[in-house]
């Protein structure tokens, strides 16, 4: 039987090993139409914190909107965006204290860019969180070419001003990297 959902992936457990917590400010780029991340961080983040889910596909966001009216969610606001630009995500600047990329990992190396927007956005000692598939990933995981080690990813994120806090197994099929703002 093949695994999947949480079975993969538990978003709860990666949140939390990334320190996520009351109170605070999150969002995950890229989060696609199912709010794997966004909803239980909005759950562990609670009613003062604040859960941005950003993408740029509308019907992703729209769907994600759906699920948080139907669950009572008032913690969530979806942001269609741009990552991929400065400026692109219309959320204020240092205001988040931990954003995710989640099965990502290609656009990180083909755009590097885009960690430039993540610092625009982070608190002075925020977080990045880099979760990508494992090499030897099941099946059903993306293509074997698009998937990327953990010491591919993380000179790329180094050389945008970034240190590695902690490197962990992210559940079966996955890595994870955390990383904290160099002082500048």
């Amino acid at each position: 039987m093949l695994a999947t959902g949480r079975a993969l992936l538990d978003p709860s457990a990666v949140l939390k090993t990334a320190g996520l917590s009351l109170d605070m400010s999150y969002a995950d780029f890229g989060s696609g139409g199912l709010g794997h991340f966004v909803f239980p961080a909005a759950e562990l983040v609670g009613k003062a914190g604040r859960v941005y889910a950003v993408d740029i596909l509308k019907q992703a966001l729209a769907n994600i909107d759906t699920q948080a009216r139907a669950a009572h969610v008032n913690n969530l606001t979806t942001v269609w965006g741009d990552i991929e630009l400065p400026g692109g995500v219309s959320i204020p600047e240092h205001s988040l204290h931990l954003v995710s990329m989640v099965n990502t990992t290609p656009l990180i190396r083909r755009t590097p860019e885009i960690l430039e927007e993540i610092k625009r956005l982070l608190v002075p000692d925020g977080r990045l969180l880099v979760v990508g598939w494992k090499k030897d990933a099941v099946a059903l995981a993306a293509a074997e070419s698009k998937r990327l080690s953990p010491e591919e990813i993380q000179p790329i994120v180094e050389r945008a001003g970034f240190r590695v806090l902690k490197a962990f197994p992210a559940g079966p099929s996955h890595w994870g990297l955390l990383f904290g703002r160099v002082a500048s």
